[in-house]
C-alpha cells in the first residue's frame, strides 16, 4: 500500500505544480504582434551586427597571425 500512497502523492504534486504554472501564465503580459515584431527585428539586427564585428575580427587576427608567422 506505501506504493500507491507514494504515487497518489507523486502524482497530486504533478498536478499541484501543473495548476500553478497555468496560474503564473495568466499573469504573463504577453506582447501584441506589433510589439513581437520590432522584436523580432531587434533581435535580427543584434545577431548581425555581432556576427559582423567578430567576423571583422576574426579577419583581422587572421591577417595579423598571417604577417607575423611569414618570418
Amino acid at each position: 500500500m506505501k506504493i500507491f500512497q507514494g504515487l497518489r502523492r507523486f502524482f497530486s504534486r504533478i498536478g499541484k505544480f501543473v495548476g500553478e504554472v497555468r496560474g503564473e501564465l495568466k499573469k504573463v503580459i504577453w506582447p501584441s504582434g506589433g510589439e513581437l515584431r520590432v522584436y523580432t527585428l531587434a533581435v535580427l539586427a543584434a545577431m548581425v551586427g555581432i556576427g559582423v564585428i567578430l567576423w571583422g575580427t576574426d579577419a583581422l587576427l587572421t591577417l595579423v597571425v598571417g604577417f607575423l608567422t611569414k618570418r
